[in-house]
């Protein structure tokens, strides 16, 4: 940045560190901003050691439609943007509730995929309304109306199914908990991430059955690699293993805990889970300024 010409003119930048299931965001009030989120400044900010480090950043702002709290963007690490996280929703709607944005338990906010309904149900619990997610979507154009293929990635096969949950999904079933534990998916996950069905990348998750009405599930997340939990990658493996046979309401066991999926006849979807603070900072002045001369 030596020699960079830009134009800084100071403003405090508050922000507040939410995780649910250890997916943790960098909450951030769009009138606090002073500059544009570009890329290259979502991956400054999220960064290990040199920035705030988190999973991703939600950025929140008054709706352009009425009827809505909020507006809600979803930037990952590696400075794209998400259309959907379901913990993610969840930490803002929270957010949201407890710095009076709205004083209702439920509410709707905007988000890039459509509206988001989400009811409190305690102080650090919330019911996500996604609607009807879609086993046909333009995410996987060559896709069948069912959703169900095979796909080849790191040399081996895989049967999956394909959800369009707000995001893309691709949820492959294994066939127990040890299968599923020996599992690289750094090794595995981005080639099926970026594999050529998929023409915007998919979020990969894979799922083993413990009962009817509860699955393990380890998630690679599209723009974040593995994950130790994801909403929409939760409610997508729930999907699937209802489409299967499993019941409603699904509990799904994630490495960073458990989230309930309820999923009607006409895969009709609501997500609960609980989401905390963390904690509130401000960025440095120094900081600031840096971000300013990154474009």
């Amino acid at each position: 940045m030596t020699g960079r010409r830009y134009t800084y003119t100071h403003r405090r930048v508050d922000f507040e560190k939410w995780q649910a299931l250890g997916n943790d965001y960098l909450i951030v009030e769009a009138e606090q901003l002073g500059f544009e989120l570009t890329p290259a400044r979502i991956r400054a900010l999220c960064a290990g050691h040199t920035g705030v480090f988190a999973d991703g950043i939600l950025l929140l702002s008054a709706p352009d439609e009425p009827g809505f709290v909020a507006r809600l963007r979803i930037f990952n690490p590696d400075g794209s943007e998400a259309e959907l996280s379901g913990n993610g929703a969840r930490e803002a709607v929270l957010y949201l509730r407890r710095h009076g944005w709205s004083d209702h338990n439920e509410f709707s906010i905007q988000t890039a995929a459509g509206e988001i309904r989400p009811t409190i149900t305690s102080p650090t619990t919330a019911r996500l309304d996604i609607g009807r997610v879609r086993t046909q979507s333009t995410d996987y154009p060559q896709g069948p109306p069912d959703g169900q293929s095979r796909l080849t990635a790191g040399g081996s096969p895989w049967s999956f199914q394909h959800v369009q949950v707000g995001n893309p999904q691709c949820a492959i079933r294994v066939a127990d908990q040890a299968t599923l534990q020996a599992l690289d998916l750094p090794a595995i996950g981005p080639a099926i991430e970026s594999h050529e069905l998929f023409p915007q990348r998919t979020n990969v998750s894979w799922y083993a059955p413990l009962a009817a009405d509860r699955i393990r599930v380890r998630i690679f997340e599209r723009g974040v690699g593995e994950t130790s939990a994801s909403g929409t990658g939760a409610t997508g493996a729930a999907v699937a293993h209802v489409l299967q046979g499993g019941d409603s309401p699904v509990t799904v066991v994630l490495d960073g805990g458990e989230l309930e999926v309820e999923v009607s006849d006409d895969l009709h979807v609501n997500l609960s889970g609980w989401a905390v603070p963390v904690f509130s900072g401000t960025l440095a002045d120094d900081f600031i300024k840096e971000l300013h001369a990154t474009e």
